[in-house]
């Protein structure tokens, strides 16, 4: 399975494609807008802005399997992330990133970058994977490595 063949639906049910984004880093993260990690979506922002017309894509994965952290609906959850945290970067739907549910981008990037201590398992929110612009799993980060921490290898990738 390649990364360019997988696709996920946006909170309003339009099936966005991966393949769209052919020649483009992108920074995946599993998100929830009740986390102590929350303030990353500041962190994610300024990527986006910084690097959106230089080849970067963010992509936050909403998800509510760790303590209930994403309880927003996918009708809300957009509109909370715009006014909260002034996010602009592309939202999927409400996803699960582990178990007998996990989304095909999770299962397909746990299986090619594995985790630390947990195997491929995702221990939290923000975790994050960066993908090349030729669709290669790149790198996994933890949940705690700020947005700040992965700039030069988004720099690296886009050759900036």
């Amino acid at each position: 399975m390649e990364f360019y063949n997988l696709n996920v639906n946006t909170p309003k049910g339009e099936i966005l494609k991966m393949s769209d984004f052919k020649g483009k880093a992108v920074l995946i993260v599993n998100t929830a807008t009740k986390c102590g990690l929350t303030p990353q979506f500041e962190g994610l922002e300024k990527l986006h802005q910084k690097y959106k017309d230089k080849g970067l894509v963010v992509l936050g994965f909403p998800c509510n399997q760790f303590l209930n952290q994403e309880p927003e609906t996918n009708e809300t959850m957009e509109e909370n992330c715009k006014v909260n945290f002034g996010v602009t970067f592309p939202l999927t739907e409400k996803i699960e990133v582990n178990g007998e549910n996990t989304h095909e981008i999770f299962k397909y990037l746990k299986s090619k970058l594995r985790g630390g201590l947990f195997g491929s398992k995702i221990k939290w929110n923000f975790t994050k994977f960066l993908i090349t612009p030729e669709g290669k799993p790149y790198k996994r980060y933890a949940p705690t490595t700020t947005p700040f921490k992965i700039e030069k290898d988004i720099k690296q990738l886009l050759q900036l």
